[in-house]
């Protein structure tokens, strides 16, 4: 089983959004058997909020259902337990591995880094801008699944 843990700030837009999409990718090729995928925060500002009003409405609009969800902080444990530890941006990757203390099996990456992209997801609490995000997460989503598909 691949364990896949999506990370952001405070784990109610773009992490969660991560989440839901991948979940249903793996669902449509019906690999769920196959992945475990949870989503968390680097920061404790959201701890135990349900996902953002943006995300739910942007999930909705394109047909993927949400995955029952409150914000969680991710934590050193989570290193161990997951293989692949996906950061949105590049304060996400530095909080991350800070968390996990260090990076020394190479399981911190930043998501579009799977489409061949440097740069950071866009984040819809600054801008609004869910229409964004959800191209940058959907595009990472499918890439990621490739790769993991590609180590069975």
């Amino acid at each position: 089983m691949i364990k896949i843990l999506m990370t952001c700030h405070g784990n109610i837009c773009r992490s969660t959004m991560a989440e839901s999409v991948m979940t249903y990718l793996v669902e449509k090729r019906h690999l769920s058997s196959l992945f475990y995928i949870n989503s968390a925060a680097t920061s404790r500002e959201e701890i135990g909020n349900p996902p953002h009003y943006g995300t739910v409405s942007k999930l909705r609009q394109v047909g993927i259902p949400l995955v029952p969800h409150r914000a969680s902080q991710m934590t050193k444990a989570d290193y161990e337990n997951y293989d692949y530890l996906i950061g949105m941006d590049t304060a996400n990757i530095r909080n991350m591995t800070r968390i996990a203390g260090g990076d020394p099996d190479g399981k911190i990456y930043k998501l579009l880094s799977f489409a061949g992209i440097d740069r950071d997801v866009a984040d819809p609490w600054y801008t609004g801008d869910f229409d964004t995000t959800y191209r940058d997460v959907l595009q990472g989503c499918e890439a990621l699944l490739e790769h993991c598909l590609g180590k069975l």
